[in-house]
């Protein structure tokens, strides 16, 4: 039979040993366990993590990518996610910044002659540099990029997180995102009777977040972003120009002919879009008018192929189209459904900037 008093320690002197030592190294063990504790959390909060992000990718595909591509936007559907403007990221920061500065000190009382005249010396060169930043940034400024108002957050006066902005916004949706995008975003949480459950919209919001690129946005990043978001506009704020209009018995050729000496704003252009002429209300719906999305693709691609177009550019057609619609009917629909008045409510300059807004509707 087992002997178990062969395991025990018959001395006492000897038995306080063992416990000492034993104690000493559950001790040792306890303290591994909490000086590690750290970083072992900090490690499964990152697999945690990891696997949010794979299953807000999986739904991102299947909820989100029909309208946000894969996170670039559609031109004329819906915005990009994978933006420096979502993030905040100001490409003009470092100059601006030091513009503020030097031309605090050059304006301070005490400041010598000699080092005025380096001031502004930097000072020119440093408008030189913003100004190339600018011009570079152009491609992202005509898709409806301000890089005066880089962040998506402030535009809105979001104050809050960004989790919480993009996570609210899976939430509730912007239902009254009709009136300037094809279709509105729904509200994807079950509670507002959409598709989601919260943890499904946790993992879809980790997903966005996870384009966060901190201080390494690049030019190249802005300017691949197909589609920018656009701010709601009250129509009642947007008013076209109050200088003289086009008019009505303006003829086709002297319309097209004037309003190539005009630069567009292609913002402008879309404020007057979706805004005080209301364009997006007919042209949300191909039932009723031709889609925004692709006009330009269409206009070259299609239009332009026309006999009676031949040696037409797309900003003639696109003049004619929207001062004298009845002259050209889309196939499928009829005439007088556009307004023929609008030659009456615009400018030239109107005109161009909403030529150059239709020039960014590209397949």
């Amino acid at each position: 039979m087992f002997n178990l008093q062969r395991l025990l320690v018959e001395r006492i002197e000897h038995r306080l040993i063992v416990g000492t030592v034993a104690f000493l190294l559950i001790m040792v063990l306890v303290g591994w366990i909490a000086i590690n504790e750290g970083g072992r959390m900090q490690a499964f909060e990152r697999q945690y993590n990891a696997r949010s992000i794979e299953r807000g990718a999986a739904i991102f595909v299947t909820y989100c990518a029909e309208c946000h591509g894969t996170g670039l936007g559609i031109s004329g559907v819906a915005p990009g996610l994978n933006s420096p403007y979502l993030f905040g990221h100001d490409f003009l920061a470092e100059v601006d910044t030091e513009i503020a500065t030097l031309t605090a000190e050059r304006d301070a009382e005490g400041t010598s002659d000699a080092r005025r005249a380096e001031i502004d010396t930097r000072l020119a060169e440093l408008d030189t540099e913003r100004q190339s930043i600018l011009t570079s940034l152009q491609p992202a400024i005509d898709r409806g990029y301000n890089p005066e108002a880089p962040s998506r957050r402030d535009s809105l006066g979001w104050t809050s997180t960004l989790y919480s902005f993009v996570y609210t916004t899976l939430v509730h949706g912007r239902p009254t995102s009709i009136t300037y995008w094809p279709r509105s975003m729904p509200a994807w949480s079950q509670t507002a009777g959409g598709s989601l459950r919260d943890d499904q919209l946790q993992d879809l919001t980790n997903f966005i977040l996870n384009w966060d690129k901190g201080t390494a946005w690049t030019i190249e990043d802005a300017n691949a972003v197909q589609q920018y978001p656009i701010r709601p506009v009250d129509p009642a704020t947007v008013v076209a120009s109050d200088v003289e209009t086009i008019g009505v018995n303006t003829p086709t050729e002297e319309v097209v002919a004037e309003v190539a000496n005009y630069v567009g704003d292609p913002v402008n252009g879309q404020a007057l879009y979706t805004g005080a002429l209301a364009c997006q209300g007919c042209h949300a719906n191909a039932a009723v008018a031709p889609l925004v999305t692709d006009t330009w693709t269409r206009v070259q691609n299609e239009r332009l192929t026309l006999p009676e177009y031949a040696g037409w550019t797309g900003e003639a057609y696109l003049a004619q189209s929207i001062t004298h619609p009845n002259e050209y009917i889309a196939p499928g629909y009829g005439a007088n459904i556009m307004p023929p008045n609008f030659a009456d409510r615009i400018s030239y300059q109107d005109l161009a900037d909403l030529i150059a807004y239709l020039r960014t509707q590209e397949g």
